[in-house]
């Protein structure tokens, strides 16, 4: 095939389930529900290649509010692969996207170990690196201080949220948390929001998206929860390398070690308090 017949394209919303279905297949172990959201986050912000009419390959481009991107999701159909596709496609994303941001706006993603070279050349930094960690949930009794997200919650989380992303999100933060099946979890003490948590259902068992604490202590509560709340099922979170004190979490409930990636980007890091972070929302979004 000659790749220069390829189309560029901006990709609906059957087009982003298609992406997922691809993703699924390849073991990503999506959430039955997250297209809905990412789409609704951004229906600018995800592009692919079509080929005599048919996707062949695609991925995010996010622009929140023109602040901050992120590029996730890109994949490319099996059948379709090592033809130059997807460096094509991924150097089209790349400028597509910084053409939606204001100028001197950061790009975000999370890279695999295999291709963090190629972004690199493609002009991203490692930041840190995030790895998945794996438990069985199991009981454990919840601290006082800990009860689930209400509505009349959203405005404090989404300003903490703020501090561990950089950015304000609401666009996605509101239907994130309304996921279905989702378990929603906040730390209050003395009317001040400490953290939170949510876990979400994927295809195998659930991945904890984000958690969010003032300190380990705090973290380890609300990691008791997610726990709690799927007991028998796996749980997995993201954490970030950087932060001692969720190395310190994981090691402490025996976590098992998945896989890993790098927070890389495009531009300066977002200025976010990483000491917070002790799991991290997602691959696709950020």
């Amino acid at each position: 095939m000659n790749i220069d017949e390829l189309k560029f394209e901006k990709l609906d919303f059957s087009d982003v389930k298609t992406l997922a279905n691809w993703a699924q297949q390849e073991g990503w172990n999506v959430g039955a529900h997250d297209v809905e959201v990412y789409f609704t986050t951004d229906p600018d912000g995800f592009y692919g290649f079509h080929y005599n009419s048919e996707l062949i390959a695609g991925g995010s481009i996010v622009s929140y509010n023109g602040e901050f991107g992120f590029m996730g999701f890109f994949i490319v159909k099996p059948n379709y692969r090592a033809h130059g596709i997807g460096r094509k496609l991924w150097y089209q994303r790349r400028d597509m996207l910084l053409s939606r941001l204001n100028k001197n706006a950061a790009i975000g993603m999370d890279g695999v170990v295999a291709m963090q070279s190629f972004y690199q050349k493609g002009g991203f930094e490692i930041a840190f690196r995030d790895v998945r960690y794996e438990k069985k949930g199991t009981a454990f009794t919840i601290d006082s201080n800990i009860s689930s997200i209400e509505a009349t919650d959203f405005e404090n989380i989404l300003a903490y949220d703020k501090q561990c992303f950089g950015f304000s999100r609401p666009q996605f933060l509101k239907p994130w948390l309304q996921l279905p099946l989702n378990k929603t979890f906040k730390y209050v003490e003395n009317g001040e929001l400490k953290g939170f948590a949510i876990v979400r259902k994927a295809t195998i068992g659930y991945k904890i998206c984000p958690l969010f604490a003032d300190n380990l202590k705090t973290a380890d509560e609300l990691y008791k929860a997610c726990l709690n709340a799927v007991s028998g099922e796996l749980l997995y979170i993201d954490i970030p390398m950087i932060n001692e004190d969720a190395k310190a979490l994981v090691k402490k409930h025996e976590a098992t070690y998945i896989f890993e990636c790098a927070r890389m980007y495009l531009g300066n890091p977002p200025k976010v308090d990483v000491n917070k972070i002790f799991g991290i929302t997602t691959f696709e979004l950020g």
